[in-house]
């Protein structure tokens, strides 16, 4: 297993297919907030050390050390965040983000919503097919243009807002560049691909791999959810089916290991797992589970005031069910049996008659 495990990872740093930590780097190219070009450069490389060197110097330009003072409540603003919205559906990105900028935003004053997030969504297409939404992992994606690329075709379609501050007292054209190292040793950014380098890692605008960026809300008699559908098959972005309840996820791998889920179809609810019942715990290992099942021609899906991390995969699942399960929300109340309804395209979650217990 440590062996496998190892042929998996080129070394240390993020992990190489594309969750929340990745996606963090692909929020603050977009937000213009860190080293352009650094983003999904590998850890312990010569070029690596070299941005990290150069860093500090820029970083201290801005603070009260330096002759430019900006203060990150006066850097971004309104424009910063839809940029880093699309940036978030334009790759398929981590779920946690729906929870990330909304406190990010409300701590400059501004107002986001997770239907703000979901109308960008519907609007803005999939150009990026990364591990789970795909096959590639995060380092073909940077060779196939990565971050560079997908900026400079956004601006050149008009389609973020290039006039935004940044770290480096420049628009956001100073991100739609890649980091190398020049003749002379030292780093230079060169203008970013202008197309492509793999189309089936990375998309124009003009040829996406899905209509829109995949992150839904949903809404009904058990309340408000966010959903990713990015790497779910279409034929399972709709399902109606019995439920069985579990009050944490450890409940839920038992029933597994027992053989007690097999040939049914059913939506799993797991309950008490928001901020304040449980902290908000990482339920990804169940979309391993949920999938076996579904490979074996079962129909399932998830239903939970929890999260998924970065890891939303080929399950149908709504996550951050609110009110949660503690605060008496809708969720509490299901019973095993109960017939639910998760309809992404209709953006619904519904509870529609009870069978009572199984």
């Amino acid at each position: 297993m440590l062996e496998s495990e190892a042929r998996s990872y080129h070394g240390s740093g993020t992990c190489t297919f594309y969750e929340t930590a990745n996606s963090n780097q692909m929020l603050m190219d977009m937000m213009g907030l860190h080293m352009p070009g650094a983003s999904f450069i590998n850890s312990n490389t010569s070029l690596r050390d070299a941005l990290h060197r150069k860093l500090p110097n820029a970083h201290l330009k801005i603070t009260a050390l330096g002759n430019d003072y900006t203060p990150i409540g006066k850097m971004i603003d309104e424009r910063s965040f839809v940029n880093a919205i699309v940036g978030l559906h334009a790759t398929g990105g981590s779920t946690n983000h729906a929870i990330h900028l909304i406190t990010m935003a409300a701590a400059d004053g501004i107002q986001l919503t997770w239907h703000d997030i979901a109308e960008i969504s519907s609007v803005f297409p999939l150009l990026a097919r990364i591990y789970l939404n795909g096959l590639a992992d995060i380092n073909h994606f940077h060779a196939a243009g990565g971050m560079g690329s997908i900026i400079r075709e956004l601006i050149e379609e008009n389609l973020v807002h290039d006039n935004v501050h940044t770290v480096f007292g420049q628009d956001l054209n100073a991100y739609a560049i890649e980091a190398k190292f020049g003749s002379d040793g030292n780093v230079v950014h060169e203008p970013a691909l202008n197309k492509s380098g793999n189309h089936k890692v990375l998309a124009g605008w003009r040829k996406p791999f899905q209509p829109d960026g995949g992150i839904r809300v949903l809404s009904g008699d058990l309340g408000t959810a966010i959903m990713q559908v990015s790497a779910v098959k279409f034929e399972h972005w709709q399902i109606e089916a019995p439920v069985l309840v579990f009050n944490d996820q450890e409940g839920l791998q038992e029933a597994f290991k027992a053989g007690e889920l097999n040939d049914k179809d059913f939506i799993a609810v797991v309950c008490y797992q928001g901020p304040k019942a449980n902290g908000i715990p990482k339920l990804h290992k169940l979309t391993t589970i949920l999938g076996v099942l579904q490979n074996r021609g079962q129909k399932v899906a998830l239903v939970t005031d929890g999260r998924m991390s970065g890891a939303s995969g080929e399950i149908l699942a709504a996550i951050h069910v609110t009110s949660e399960a503690l605060d008496h929300g809708p969720i509490s109340r299901l019973q095993d049996g109960d017939i639910v309804c998760l309809d992404a395209p209709c953006g619904q979650v519904s509870c529609f008659r009870r069978y009572g217990k199984i």
